[in-house]
């Protein structure tokens, strides 16, 4: 080769070397910058998703926060509704209509429907035809084999018929009996459901004639419904124990009242901290919660009296008395007690004729000439104008002196105390709950006893007598000034003498027995099984005279 042609060879040869090398050098720069963009392009990636994330913390953070004065917000608004109830007992009452309808409160009978609910589906009945081979056809018929091997078919398919109609009618038997069992359970439960409905509605109809023939007990749970009835604030347990005395037609309310914590909020309100993610609570002066738990009482004390006298459809009560009690525990003792915070006494008459849409309850009840307790919040007692329980300071435990009456059977020679405990005893087997006071503190009441009985029952004051000569009608006077104080239904006067003219023509008409001696050993005789007698020493003295 020439030298020209080899120079010419190399130049070509280097030049391709060169252009390898370029495109070498060009396809790694390539790979790098690949690298370098799918680098760049994961974290341009990784930034974004950061981003995201920081986008959605923040988000969960705004609605967390979001739902955190929200919740403050619930609150607030809780504690403001729990005090503007307080301050709408009265007009809430004042609403309604308060009076009991007894038709209301007869009942439908309910029950559910019978349920069949898991009982298996019925199955079709086993047919014939479809177990029955075919019969032969044509000639085919005329061959005996043909005919025996058909009979022997037939005998098959006959017993496995015989076989799944014996297997049905058994699960249909027992699926029919658990329908018999669900329909009989039923049936059942409809005629207990309607002598239930039938007992209740008897109940609510002997209720019903029992108020407007004046039933004591019957009034007084008249009372009881109508005053547990109606929307209360929370804590408000709507209680209460009622007696009616028909005599003087008064109601003695002794009603059940709440703590003052127990409805009045101690918290005035809620805000959220957002920078330590808490709550703190802002609370309520102590004298703005005193005067609303006493507002509360007022108002509780004048709705009860309202809804008493306008639910009064049959006009049984002319007087209502109203004891509020509070029960808790004695911070210093630990014993439960349960004061008296509020008492008031009042007619229909003056009742009727406040307008009670515009009244301040704590001025309304001092021209009610209320007693009403200086600091309710921490129950400082007020003294009922009148109560009726078996917890009067005046009881003292009576002596048994009808158990050994038989050794000293002249009653005659009994001490003045010993025969008013001869008298409580007595009363005591005749069936009544009775208490004996004490001497010199009895206000004019030897006894106290509490007749359960509907219609006749009530608080019956008793006065003892152990008297040589005529019972006066001076003495019948004071037992009647004495039921008339005490609120009781009925007075008995026991003597060991006689009473004279007046002292039946004062009684005549009034709720008022006189019991001479000859009654008190027939009682003595009749209910203890004890023959006394009554023989006057020469020497015996009336203690203070009598009329």
């Amino acid at each position: 080769m020439a030298r020209g042609g080899f120079v010419s060879a190399m130049n070509r040869i280097s030049r391709e070397m060169e252009r390898s090398a370029r495109a070498s050098q060009r396809a790694h720069e390539r790979g790098l910058r690949d690298q370098a963009r799918a680098i760049r392009e994961a974290e341009r990636a990784e930034r974004a998703r950061q981003r995201a994330l920081i986008a959605d913390e923040k988000e969960n953070r705004r609605l967390y926060v979001e739902s955190q004065l929200e919740d403050a917000a619930g609150q607030n608004q809780e504690i403001e509704e729990q005090v503007e109830a307080l301050g709408q007992i009265l007009t809430e009452g004042l609403s309604r209509n308060a009076a009991l309808d007894f038709a209301k409160l007869r009942v439908r009978p309910t029950h559910t429907p019978v349920d069949l609910f898991g009982l298996p589906h019925s199955e079709h009945a086993p047919v014939w035809e479809r177990y029955a081979p075919e019969k032969p056809k044509g000639l085919a018929a005329l061959f005996p084999w043909v005919k025996k091997a058909h009979a022997q078919q037939e005998l098959a398919a006959r017993q496995r018929f015989d076989a799944d109609e014996r297997s049905y009618q058994a699960k249909e038997a027992i699926r029919q009996a658990e329908i018999k069992k669900r329909h009989d359970a039923h049936a059942r439960e409809v005629e207990q459901a309607e002598r239930d409905a039938n007992e209740h509605n008897q109940q609510v109809a002997q209720f019903e004639a029992a108020f407007r023939a004046a039933d004591p007990d019957a009034i007084a749970t008249y009372f009881v419904t109508v005053l547990e009835h109606g929307a209360y604030p929370e804590g408000f347990a709507q209680t209460s124990q009622i007696e009616f005395q028909p005599e003087s037609r008064q109601l003695v309310v002794a009603y059940d009242l709440p703590e003052y914590d127990e409805v009045v909020p101690a918290t005035k309100s809620v805000k959220y901290v957002k920078a330590s993610d808490s709550f703190t609570e802002s609370a309520r002066p102590e004298s703005q919660r005193r005067t609303m738990y006493a507002d509360a009482v007022a108002q509780t004390t004048l709705r009860s009296l309202h809804e008493i006298f306008a639910s009064d459809i049959a006009g049984h009560v002319e007087t209502v008395v109203f004891n509020g009690y509070v029960e808790s525990i004695d911070r210093g003792t630990g014993k439960p007690i349960r004061p008296c915070i509020i008492t008031v006494r009042t007619t229909r008459e003056v009742f009727l004729d406040i307008d009670l849409t515009h009244v301040d309850p704590l001025t309304c009840l001092k021209s009610l000439n209320a007693s009403v307790s200086k600091s309710a919040a921490e129950l400082a007692p007020v003294r009922p104008v009148l109560e009726l329980n078996m917890t009067d300071p005046r009881f003292i435990k009576e002596d048994d002196v009808l158990s050994t009456l038989d050794q000293r059977p002249n009653l005659m020679d009994l001490t003045p105390g010993e025969f008013e405990s001869l008298i409580t005893n007595l009363f005591q087997t005749m069936g009544l709950e009775t208490r004996q006071t004490q001497a010199s503190r009895d206000g004019g009441v030897d006894c106290v006893a509490f007749d359960p009985r509907p219609i006749f029952g009530g608080k019956v004051v008793i006065q003892a007598k152990r008297y040589k000569n005529t019972v006066g009608v001076s003495s019948v006077r004071d037992l009647f000034g004495t039921m008339q104080n005490e609120g009781a239904s009925k007075g008995i006067l026991v003597a060991t003498s006689g009473y004279g003219k007046a002292a039946f023509e004062f009684a005549s008409g009034k709720p008022i027995e006189l019991l001479a001696g000859s009654n008190l050993l027939y009682l003595l005789k009749e209910h203890a099984n004890v023959d006394a007698k009554i023989v006057m020493p020469e020497d015996s003295k009336d203690i203070g005279p009598d009329d």
